[in-house]
């Protein structure tokens, strides 16, 4: 073959390989801006910040939505968008619907008297960034900086033969020189560890291990790691009398109510406000018990008594926020206060998965 025909193929290869990148990166658009409803689209697509301000007031909010996908679509092809850039707009779309995922939460820790090194955020993104591709020949990126020294880390992954999947990533959420990383629970679990070591590595931390903790709420995991949740408790004036605190107790109380009742009444509301605070607590979905027990008897015999394997159950509690649940059953009289330690313990041991075996 002549050098010229053979330079000619390699061209035509090269550009359909360019426009077939271009489709796939409009492709990617188009879904992610499928997600989005109409009533956040404008403030997300500001809070993404690529498009100008011109070219946001073109957009017609008021067609139909497949139509809008389209002008939208076409506004980022003029720009040149990238994948990359994609990537970012994903990032701010799970930013405001971060409730939709469930997160874990990650502690890494450092070597007994190992001094804090100084923190520099776009070291630890090249760090942890060169970690992932030097393990992983097809994996992509991203990241975005938050509020509170925070960044939005969205991670694509493929595998050595096959391309990233950019529809099932894995978000992390790692808040500079602190110990903890929140992050979207992956299906991939076989990426859990190189995601771990980058983690470690690149915020200078020695090892990490997986909290007994997880939510759809990542504001609560927030509070509970660092321990923000009683703020408003702690600056409560604590010497103002109890009965001038709200009781949950009628004014106008029927006078044939007893005063013991009453009496029962305060020490319930003191108790629980001692257990729980004065504040609202962290948002959780459930508390999940795992029991193992071993039958106990002194009467000789019995299938139980001969069994060698523990007898094991799984106790759940759920609620849309379960915290808030127990909090209220006390005084609501469901249950004696106070509660038991075991659902009390949720937001000071920060951890909502619990194994209860035999001493």
């Amino acid at each position: 073959m002549q050098p010229l025909a053979l330079l000619l193929i390699l061209f035509v290869a090269a550009l359909q390989r360019g426009k077939e990148m271009d489709e796939t990166v409009a492709e990617f658009f188009k879904r992610i801006i499928l997600k989005i409803p109409m009533i956040e689209m404008m403030t997300i697509l500001k809070t993404w910040g690529f498009l100008s301000e011109n070219q946001l007031q073109t957009v017609n909010l008021r067609q139909r939505k497949e139509s809008l996908v389209q002008d939208l679509v076409l506004l980022c092809e003029e720009k040149r968008a990238s994948l990359n850039d994609a990537a970012l707009l994903d990032i701010v779309y799970t930013q405001f619907h971060r409730h939709q995922k469930v997160w874990d939460v990650f502690r890494m820790s450092k070597e007994p008297g190992e001094d804090s090194d100084l923190f520099d955020m776009e070291q630890f993104k090249s760090s942890f960034k060169k970690i992932l591709q030097r393990a992983l020949k097809n994996v992509t990126v991203s990241f975005r900086d938050a509020e509170e020294n925070a960044v939005w880390i969205r991670i694509a992954w493929g595998t050595q033969y096959r391309k990233p999947n950019q529809y099932k990533p894995t978000y992390v959420v790692y808040y500079s020189q602190t110990p903890y990383a929140f992050t979207s629970s992956s299906r991939l679990r076989s990426n859990i560890p190189l995601l771990g070591q980058a983690l470690t590595v690149a915020s200078k931390h020695h090892q990490i291990v997986k909290m007994d903790l997880r939510s759809r709420y990542l504001d609560s995991l927030k509070a509970i790691v660092f321990k923000q949740y009683n703020q408003t408790f702690e600056t409560h004036n604590s010497t103002t009398p109890l009965q001038e605190r709200s009781l949950g107790l009628d004014i106008n109380m029927d006078s044939r109510i007893i005063h013991e009742n009453r009496i029962e009444k305060e020490r319930v509301q003191r108790v629980t406000e001692e257990t729980f605070g004065h504040y609202p607590q962290p948002r959780l979905e459930f508390a999940q018990y795992k029991l193992e027990t071993k039958f106990k008897s002194d009467l000789n015999g019995g299938i139980l008594a001969e069994r060698e394997e523990p007898l094991r159950c799984l106790i759940k509690f759920s609620s849309p926020n379960l915290l808030e649940a127990l909090k209220s059953l006390a005084p609501a009289g469901i249950a004696d206060a106070p509660l038991s330690p075991l659902l009390t313990c949720i937001p000071n041991k920060g951890m909502n998965y619990f194994k209860i075996r035999d001493k």
